[in-house]
């Protein structure tokens, strides 16, 4: 049955459960105000409150357009219950991957309740919860917020951004910092896949201007890269990237080869690997001088 119900009863406890989106929330706005709300917002009744579980942006909007009535629809008076059949009965379109992610936690943190009672209720296997709880664990709060917020594209956190998460070498604070650099930018999806590679493959000079907001230059100079390396053979594109991570290495050694005392177990193998580059170094100077002089020539 659906209600008609004043807009200040609600509890909006849930609404960072759920993704915002400027464009289709602009859209929404629209269509209510031409047409008003015709889907009803739903939630339970618990103890006097009515909590809100969807209809988020249909709320805002009523907001904005001062509509103090709007329908809505009770799913039941059990908080749990209430969202898991808002799980079960959603479909991909009103109910997103990161969505139910962030529900289930809510259950597991907010209700205690484990991955085989979840799993259970929702009549999935284990193995479909705890991808979803995955996903969560992936997420620092810091990026969290900002994907619920639409500051940063989903598509960009799930196919661009996970990859970096899972390398043991990228921290979070790092992860962090780059989202810090592009979120609320306005930037395509391509855009913040090449600045992604660019930032956590490529140089400190490259990440420096990218912290401080200088995303121009950084899109600017991987795009003509990228014509550039359309034009090279596989075995130029090969020894670019081997002179890269030969750089990049250089620069990571010379930071971090004097932090701190060493064990006598890595002090033994490190001279030795260590000898062994020194005995190249002559070798490979007169190897790159000559290399550096030949590619200066064109």
């Amino acid at each position: 049955m659906v209600d008609q119900i004043e807009i200040s009863s609600f509890d909006l406890r849930y609404e960072g459960c759920r993704l915002k989106s400027t464009g289709t929330e602009r859209a929404l706005l629209t269509s209510v105000l031409e047409n008003g709300i015709r889907d009803p917002l739903q939630g339970v009744d618990v103890d006097g409150y009515k909590i809100l579980l969807d209809g988020f942006k249909r709320y805002r909007c009523a907001k904005k357009l001062h509509i103090e009535i709007v329908p809505y629809r009770s799913l039941g008076q059990d908080e749990v219950c209430g969202i898991i059949d808002l799980i079960r009965f959603s479909n991909v379109k009103s109910l997103s991957i990161l969505e139910q992610a962030r529900l289930i936690e809510e259950l597991k943190t907010g209700h205690q309740m484990s991955h085989s009672d979840i799993a259970g209720l929702l009549e999935k296997s284990k193995s479909w919860v705890s991808m979803r709880c995955g996903i969560m664990g992936e997420m620092s709060e810091y990026v969290k917020n900002k994907v619920f917020a639409g500051k940063f594209p989903v598509y960009s956190f799930m196919y661009t951004l996970r990859r970096f998460i899972r390398m043991n070498t990228i921290k979070k604070s790092e992860i962090d910092e780059f989202v810090r650099s592009v979120s609320g930018k306005r930037l395509s999806i391509r855009d913040i896949d090449l600045l992604a590679n660019g930032y956590f493959k490529g140089s400190d000079e490259f990440r420096a201007q990218i912290k401080t907001g200088n995303l121009s230059w950084g899109l600017d100079r991987l795009k003509r890269n990228a014509t550039i390396g359309d034009a090279l053979s596989e075995r130029e594109k090969t020894i670019l990237k081997t002179l890269e991570i030969i750089l990049r290495c250089i620069q990571r050694f010379m930071a971090q080869y004097n932090a701190g005392s060493m064990s006598n177990a890595f002090s033994a193998q490190a001279n030795i690997l260590s000898g062994g580059i020194v005995e190249l170094l002559d070798a490979f100077k007169t190897a790159m001088e000559a290399f550096h002089d030949s590619t200066g020539q064109t």
